[in-house]
């Protein structure tokens, strides 16, 4: 007698070609034909297939857009948004900006172009004491300049994250495919907002803290920590992807675990103790999901503001 396969805790947090809804229905996803050119074949074949976290990234991305339009024109009209829907985004928006970049990042004292006349023209005060030689980029607070970037990243993650309470639908963050490509553009810009605050070779260099080191130590010791900085500085945006993907993975796949416990003793007398303690547990879980899913979104978006922070005020 052939051995059962074991079942895939995984399968439902998996990405895949189709939606997958009640009593087998599956809905399959289209694949996008390429150009016969060798270098495209070579690594994608000659179609493209549409997945499951693709439309959800999509239909996120949508999603925010209609609101923070919807949102942007609200507040461009003079009067503050009202009722409980707009006000829940705009308190949200609010509190990254307030209680997150701006106090993370500070004031970060710029030196690029222009700088020198708004230095100059603000070096005193009235009393002649020295000012800080800090641009606002943008109106109010300088560091609503990277407004911008943390509030997509907070608000994308938070739409992502809470698809998954869905019937049907997933998290894309929990994969680590979709979480790698965040760490990525991450990491990319806080090395765009670090080279236009130090340039190229101060940012590289502020990796290495300074030290009053001899001559000789200086050449053995530098480049020695310089390496071991770097090293920390690629593990710990690779630790934002980690992080957020093993964090969504493992509540769904605890909730797969309980729903398995019903399946297994659906022929014995235990399941009608089993099935009780299971779905209230998977109600449990699902309310801490929602939880988590507001927790890792504030992460990921306050490790992107204090890794930028560390860009722009280096050593």
């Amino acid at each position: 007698m052939a051995a059962q396969p074991e079942p895939d805790l995984f399968e439902h947090v998996r990405d895949h070609s189709y939606f997958e809804l009640p009593f087998g229905i599956e809905i399959p996803l289209p694949k996008i034909p390429l150009p016969d050119v060798p270098l495209i074949t070579k690594y994608f074949g000659h179609s493209f297939q549409i997945s499951k976290y693709m439309v959800l990234q999509l239909v996120a991305g949508l999603f925010l857009l209609v609101v923070f339009r919807g949102l942007a024109r609200r507040v461009a009209s003079g009067t503050p948004p009202k009722g409980a829907w707009w006000n829940f985004w705009e308190t949200l928006a609010l509190y990254i900006r307030d209680n997150v970049v701006r106090p993370t990042i500070g004031v970060p004292h710029e030196h690029g172009h222009g700088d020198h006349e708004h230095n100059d023209e603000h070096a005193h005060d009235a009393h002649g004491h020295a000012e800080a030689h800090a641009v606002p980029a943008v109106a109010g607070h300088p560091a609503d300049r990277f407004l911008p970037y943390i509030w997509t990243c907070f608000f994308y993650v938070l739409i992502c994250n809470l698809l998954g309470a869905f019937p049907w639908m997933g998290s894309p963050t929990a994969n680590i495919n979709v979480t790698g490509a965040l760490a990525v553009i991450t990491v990319c810009t806080v090395m765009f907002y670090g080279m236009q605050r130090s340039g190229v070779a101060g940012f590289w260099a502020s990796l290495a803290p300074p030290m009053d080191l001899t001559p000789i130590m200086k050449v053995i010791l530098v480049p020695v920590i310089w390496a071991i900085e770097f090293v920390g500085f690629v593990i710990k945006h690779g630790v934002l992807a980690v992080r957020l993907f093993a964090n969504m993975m493992g509540g769904h796949t605890v909730i797969a675990v309980l729903a398995m416990y019903i399946a297994t003793t659906a022929t014995s007398v235990l399941w009608y103790l089993v099935l009780p303690s299971s779905i209230f547990g998977q109600i449990f879980v699902g309310l801490l999901e929602l939880l988590v899913a507001f927790i890792q979104a504030y992460i990921f978006a306050f490790l992107a503001t204090l890794f930028i922070s560390m860009a722009v005020n280096p050593h």
